[in-house]
């Protein structure tokens, strides 16, 4: 067997110093691009690879920063047929008008098959957080390298997440974990190990560091910007009618709340144990008092506001969205989302039932993920920096690495409204 290179010969190879190639493997950005570029063609040219166990020996650390997710509770795959192969001449044709997470396997191919028209096949609940995950992660990946460390990705389900937990903790030098994945008393048991970082929870009690973002400030502002679109204020939308002229809900039934204000909202609230839901809540709450105080001061009535429970997710919004159709009562003016795919999720029920958005009713979200920029119509949404959440995270374990006694940091993003055709400006 060849002996397997080392770190002398790769720098023997490239012309320059051990420390250099330790530079580049570790912190590729402090070094020249050409010393970078000479050293990792020898690192490909001699097959090197980097030994962590010499390296964690050396610097007594592993060289590698993790991001621990939620699992998700009660979502079960189907088992894979194991047997089943490809067979060109049996390709399913699946009739995919209602959405369906996982396609059915073709009738005939092995055990636990399932029909090929899709019609009686269970149904497989997907992650609704995967498109804000998948941010968060691409941010953490792409700072985890510039500093010289890889990134460990691990999720845990139910009692699975302390084994899980442990086990990464005794694997890396520092971990980001999302708001309300593991209990606190855990994370305080961690963090007596390594580094931990908490995403997305500005609640205060902790010795921990905190990333989040300024959930409360966003939604207040997106609120006010609803309440304000019909009122002549800015961001006023609309041609103005006169006082009590009816609103016509498209389907018959209608209000007479005149089209000078807007004081008939909807909230499709997150999951209740969500500290992101709590903010948000919070600002919408905040926005709809400070209106109401306004409007009683002006004569008018408060604004009535209507809670849909979601769960963030699309289907979730889709459930709130049916049951606004369904209801006898008038469709409200706008309908403010905790998040964006459950604001997507409400724009599916309303094209089904030919509800004009935002002729009749106004539909926003919060998180600015790329789908709805590419919805019909494109969806109003407050923007969170999901890259910036994952890249300072790792930035802050690095710091507390650098720096173990040092106060524990309280990092707060900013968010901004970003307004499309769903809720426009004038």
């Amino acid at each position: 067997m060849t002996k397997a290179p080392t770190v002398y010969d790769v720098a023997a190879h490239a012309g320059v110093s051990i420390a250099t190639v330790s530079r580049v493997l570790r912190r590729p950005d402090d070094v020249r691009p050409e010393t970078r570029a000479r050293v990792l063609d020898s690192v490909r040219s001699l097959g090197y690879v980097p030994s962590g166990a010499a390296r964690g020996l050396a610097g007594r650390r592993h060289g590698v920063l993790g991001l621990f997710l939620p699992g998700h509770d009660g979502i079960d795959l189907p088992e894979p047929d194991w047997e089943r192969v490809a067979d060109a001449s049996r390709i399913p044709l699946i009739d995919d008008r209602e959405g369906r997470p996982t396609p059915p396997a073709p009738t005939g191919t092995g055990t636990g098959t399932r029909t090929g028209t899709g019609t009686d096949a269970p149904r497989t609940a997907s992650n609704p957080a995967n498109l804000y995950f998948d941010e968060v992660l691409r941010g953490a990946e792409v700072e985890s390298w510039r500093r010289g460390f890889a990134l460990m990705v691990a999720a845990g389900r139910g009692s699975s997440r302390e084994v899980m937990l442990n086990d990464i903790a005794g694997r890396v030098d520092g971990l980001a974990v999302l708001a309300q994945t593991v209990p606190d008393d855990l994370l305080a048991h961690v963090s007596r190990r390594i580094p931990v970082v908490v995403l997305a929870d500005s609640r205060p009690g902790d010795e921990l560091d905190h990333v989040s973002v300024d959930n409360a400030a966003g939604m207040r502002a997106l609120t006010e910007f609803v309440l304000g679109r019909a009122s002549g204020g800015p961001g006023a939308a609309g041609e103005p009618r006169a006082a009590g002229e009816p609103r016509e809900r498209g389907d018959g039934r209608e209000s007479a709340e005149p089209r000078g204000r807007v004081a008939d909202l909807v909230y499709v609230a997150g999951p209740g144990d969500s500290p992101d839901e709590a903010d948000r809540h919070r600002g919408f709450d905040q926005a709809v008092a400070a209106a109401t105080a306004a409007a009683t001061r002006q004569g008018h009535g408060p604004v009535r506001v209507r809670v849909e429970r979601g769960d963030f997710s699309r289907e979730g919004g889709r459930r709130a969205g049916e049951a606004l159709v369904a209801s006898p009562d008038p469709l409200p003016q706008a309908v403010v989302c905790a998040n964006d795919q459950s604001a997507l999720g409400v724009l599916d029920a309303f094209v089904a039932h030919g509800v004009d958005v935002p002729g009749r009713v106004a539909v926003t979200g919060f998180d600015g993920i790329e789908a709805g920029r590419f919805s019909t119509p494109r969806l109003t949404t407050v923007r969170q920096p999901m890259n910036d959440l994952g890249r300072v995270a790792v930035r802050t374990i690095v710091t507390r690495l650098t720096d173990p006694t040092a106060p524990p940091q309280r990092v707060t993003l900013p968010v901004e409204v970003l307004l499309r055709e769903s809720c426009p400006a004038r």
